[in-house]
């Protein structure tokens, strides 16, 4: 399925309520360190409630050791600096989605790092700073899977 790395998320519920998103969709986890909290942070579990067991998390060391990892994969930034809406792309099984963390988004450094056509925003009222970390999440990856007829969804 599709695969969504969290770039140092700061905050343990929004890190759980994706890994129940992922359990629940079939996507992958990825989180690249530092982490803002420890994977057993009681906050963590709560949101992910049981789904823990059931979501397939990575951690990566760094940017470059998940880099790695992927491949070769189409890889999409998620930034309120996106120069395309996040629903124009034809999704493709594998497809990774990169969201940065929620106090600062994804560094200049790497959001530069993808092209613009890969650099993706949810489109907002004006003067809006930008949705909650999770609820981003969920709004692309159920968009991709959508594309892709809910495959292996009931």
């Amino acid at each position: 399925m599709f695969h969504v790395v969290l770039f140092e998320p700061e905050i343990p519920p929004n890190t759980g309520n994706i890994m129940r998103l992922c359990a629940n969709t079939g996507a992958r986890l990825h989180l690249v360190q530092p982490l803002g909290f420890e994977l057993s942070d009681k906050q963590l579990t709560r949101a992910g409630m049981d789904y823990r067991d059931k979501a397939v998390v990575t951690v990566h060391g760094d940017w470059l050791a998940c880099c790695r990892e992927l491949g070769e994969r189409r890889m999409f930034a998620l930034t309120t600096h996106g120069s395309r809406r996040f629903d124009t792309p034809q999704y493709q099984d594998e497809d990774v989605f990169v969201f940065g963390p929620e106090s600062r988004g994804l560094p200049v450094w790497l959001r530069e790092s993808f092209a613009p056509d890969f650099r993706l925003r949810i489109p907002m009222v004006a003067d809006s700073r930008s949705l909650n970390l999770s609820n981003s999440a969920a709004v692309v990856v159920m968009e991709a899977w959508r594309q892709l007829g809910f495959r292996g969804g009931v």
